[in-house]
């Protein structure tokens, strides 16, 4: 076992928990990062994720306080064009993000993940740390548990920013991830993809959004000029685990194109069936409305989808990195010597913003990932 010599552990290094390191390593509080990927490198180079906007009260305020918005601002892309098209390509809406006033530039996640990384001593992060558990030990200090063997204890605050399926969760709530019904497939569509020039005229340097009877098709453009593909359908939760367990992901994914999308536009369905990178399995899960409030726990608390899972809505990262300002800034008023105090007040804060999002997700589940068409969506997104 190894006493650690910080007072806070931040599990996860997603956007949520590397902006609340950076705001305290602003503040010159100790800390220090476990993440479960083996290291930077291979957390990029696995990645699957495709684009997050950020928004201007939320997001880029919280890239504002950790000094980082010149950089952002070199990365993101403003007025990116949003299209939503019937299932067979028909155009319903041809917009641009941000026409109604909002200010939500876009960018790679990956790239968001990067700019915050450089931001922090890479001592300060611990790779390959998969958390078995967190314990409250004897002497009211926090333990934080390695798969592996390895034990660091002695914190006074553990912040659990690691998501959906959070270990840390568990010191708070019992409340679990639900299954939404929609489960997505996603893949990268790159230029040596006999149909990538046709990318350009049908998507070009924005979004593509079709919907239909619950099925979902989005194209996203992505800063090193490929594309972010998606596509989702209504499946039972362990549909796909177990066709590719007897038949592998080729047969799924012929299987989905057959019964699943038999109708839509072969410019469509033929990006699908063309693609020669692997497709990463995604049933989205969010969680139940009741798991907030919970019953204050000293020197554990949540940020983000560890504390507030929602189906995704385009708050999600907005959501955590504000998390993350509203903690580093009790901590910070409170001091170091009093985290419960601040801690207390972050949650009493949070908690409303919690059930906010909880109940948009849940709005998006029905509306969204539900749609007849995407009229009918765009329609009830009007009336909303």
């Amino acid at each position: 076992m190894t006493i650690s010599q910080a007072a806070i552990a931040i599990v996860g290094a997603g956007p949520a928990g590397l902006t609340f390191a950076r705001l305290l390593e602003l503040a010159g509080i100790d800390y220090v990062v476990f993440e479960q990927a083996e290291s930077a490198l291979w957390a990029d180079k696995h990645s699957s994720s495709g684009t997050l906007d950020i928004h201007k009260g939320s997001g880029q305020a919280a890239l504002k306080e950790a000094g980082l918005m010149a950089d952002f601002q070199s990365l993101a892309r403003w007025g990116v064009p949003v299209k939503f098209v019937d299932l067979n390509g028909n155009v319903v809406l041809d917009t641009v993000a941000g026409n109604s006033g909002e200010d939500k530039p876009e960018i790679d996640r990956r790239d968001l993940q990067k700019l915050l990384l450089g931001s922090i001593p890479a001592s300060k992060v611990r790779w390959g740390f998969k958390i078995l558990q967190v314990q409250v030990d004897s002497d009211g200090s926090q333990s934080v548990h390695c798969e592996n063997g390895s034990v660091e204890s002695g914190f006074r605050l553990v912040v659990g920013a690691d998501g959906a399926w959070s270990k840390v969760r568990k010191l708070v709530t019992s409340a679990e991830p639900q299954y939404s019904g929609t489960h997505f497939f996603t893949t990268f569509l790159k230029s040596d993809n006999p149909h990538y020039s046709s990318l350009t005229s049908m998507v070009g340097n924005g979004n593509y959004l079709a919907l239909n009877n619950g099925r979902q098709f989005f194209l996203h453009y992505l800063g090193d000029g490929s594309y972010h593909l998606a596509v989702g359908m209504k499946l039972p939760e362990t549909w796909a685990l177990e066709v590719t367990k007897h038949h592998g992901p080729s047969t799924l994914w012929q299987s989905l194109l057959r019964y699943e999308f038999a109708e839509w536009a072969p410019e469509l369905t033929d990006l699908i069936k063309s693609s020669t990178h692997t497709f990463r399995s995604w049933p989205v899960y969010s969680i139940p409305k009741t798991s907030v409030p919970w019953k204050h726990t000293p020197g554990v608390t949540l940020l983000g989808d560890a504390a507030h899972l929602t189906e995704p809505t385009g708050d999600g990262v907005n959501n955590a990195l504000q998390d993350s300002v509203e903690l580093a800034r009790c901590i910070i008023k409170h001091g170091i010597d009093d985290l419960d105090s601040a801690v207390v007040e972050y949650e009493k804060a949070m908690f409303p913003r919690a059930i906010e999002a909880i109940e948009k997700g849940q709005w998006f589940a029905e509306h969204l990932f539900k749609a007849e068409s995407s009229q009918s969506f765009l329609q009830a997104a009007t009336s909303r």
